[in-house]
């Protein structure tokens, strides 16, 4: 497996006393890399079947996504020692969850310490741990395994978030971001850690909606480091997180629907999510941005850190709230590197962000100083936080 620390400029805006921060990122894949091209043939050779109007509507679904490359943990080894991933209707989550208890947590331990070697303090300065997964289940959590893994203090306090899917990235951070606040010193290492084989299946005509997934979907691991007042010297701010708010959406919990079941985990995905979030997402960005007295609609003045659950939901955005085309550059760009990675996409996001920022700045488009880092998830829920990008 792969990981990569984050390369951060120096801070140029200083942080409000007190108000937590990121200070530094990091990330992690499998070492198997997919080319979007190449998904459809190796995808029903693997699974040894031959429709071919699965297949047209597969090859379509691709090119529909805008990904272009994607990590994965599932690889010609473990078809070879689990025959029975892809055969359909054989209880098989036994050995699905022995296969993503192991690649998490190793993913997560490699993004953590890529990010640790970012941020440039000792490990033993981390306080708490906050983990985010919806691709493992077992007691004790990946949180304890990831500690172990790291070499934490056996007194690290720990949160494990399970089974938030999408918004499981940012409801970490504000979690992290109310731990940091509330313990003066904290340092808080918030990691994330996905795979695709909880829910791998051969393609059926029963369950067309499992195309999407194998279209858009991919796996990996980030992590951040969180915390307030940061030491002049030793650390660089990137962003700060100003005030965080999370909101489900009644009477729409069967959207994005999941279940664990003897074969694995099951998602359907209803056709009007995007609909949803675009008929929603305006009054609930209002409510942070009012935090900070902007004029009404002046959206184009902000940066946009949104988690991309796909393009469509993308393209909605950007109609209600009349972004500007380079608005969603990040989330676009973390879409067509990485495809969705469920809760891990936003530490990518917010890489490509800092890039972003930082090219708007050179060509006198102005700082965008102040933005938002959204995602959406189960329940419906919306997850924002109300940032500042310190770093232009």
């Amino acid at each position: 497996m792969g990981s990569e620390g984050i390369t951060q400029e120096c801070s140029k805006k200083v942080a409000n006393p007190g108000t937590a921060t990121i200070l530094a990122l990091g990330k992690a894949f499998p070492h198997q890399l997919v080319m979007q091209d190449y998904l459809v043939d190796g995808y029903f050779r693997d699974t040894n079947c031959d429709d071919p109007v699965l297949k047209q509507k597969l090859t379509r679904l691709c090119k529909t996504t805008t990904v272009k490359t994607r990590y994965v943990v599932m690889s010609e080894e473990i078809l070879k020692k689990y025959p029975e991933l892809a055969v359909e209707g054989l209880p098989t989550v036994k050995q699905r969850l022995d296969i993503c208890n192991d690649a998490v947590t190793r993913m997560a331990v490699e993004a953590s310490q890529a990010c640790i070697k970012n941020w440039g303090r000792p490990i033993s300065d981390i306080t708490h741990l906050v983990y985010v997964s919806s691709s493992e289940a077992r007691l004790p959590g990946g949180d304890l395994y990831l500690a172990r893994g790291l070499g934490l203090s056996p007194e690290i306090q720990r949160v494990m978030l399970y089974f938030m899917g999408c918004s499981g990235g940012v409801a970490g951070l504000r979690v992290a971001k109310d731990i940091a606040e509330n313990n003066p010193g904290s340092r808080v290492l918030l990691a994330t850690s996905e795979t695709t084989i909880i829910g791998f299946k051969p393609p059926s005509s029963k369950r067309p909606y499992d195309l999407v997934g194998v279209a858009l979907f991919g796996d990996g691991a980030g992590a951040m480091i969180i915390g307030s007042d940061p030491v002049l010297g030793n650390e660089k701010p990137l962003f700060e997180l100003h005030t965080a708010i999370q909101e489900f959406l009644p009477e729409t919990e069967k959207t994005i629907d999941g279940r664990l079941t003897e074969e694995g985990i099951s998602f359907k995905l209803a056709r009007e999510l995007p609909q949803i979030i675009e008929d929603n997402i305006e009054g609930f960005c209002e409510k942070l941005i009012k935090v900070v007295g902007f004029p009404d609609k002046e959206y184009n003045k902000m940066f946009w850190a949104v988690h991309p659950g796909g393009p469509a939901i993308l393209n909605r955005m950007e109609k209600r709230l009349e972004l500007s085309p380079e608005k969603l550059n990040a989330s676009r760009r973390a879409l067509m590197d990485y495809g969705n990675a469920s809760s891990n996409t936003i530490v990518y996001v917010l890489e490509y962000m800092l890039e972003e920022s930082l090219k708007i700045k050179r060509e006198n488009q102005g700082d965008n100083e102040w933005g938002l880092i959204l995602a959406f998830g189960p329940g419906i829920t919306f997850e924002g936080i109300l940032a500042r990008n310190l770093t232009v």
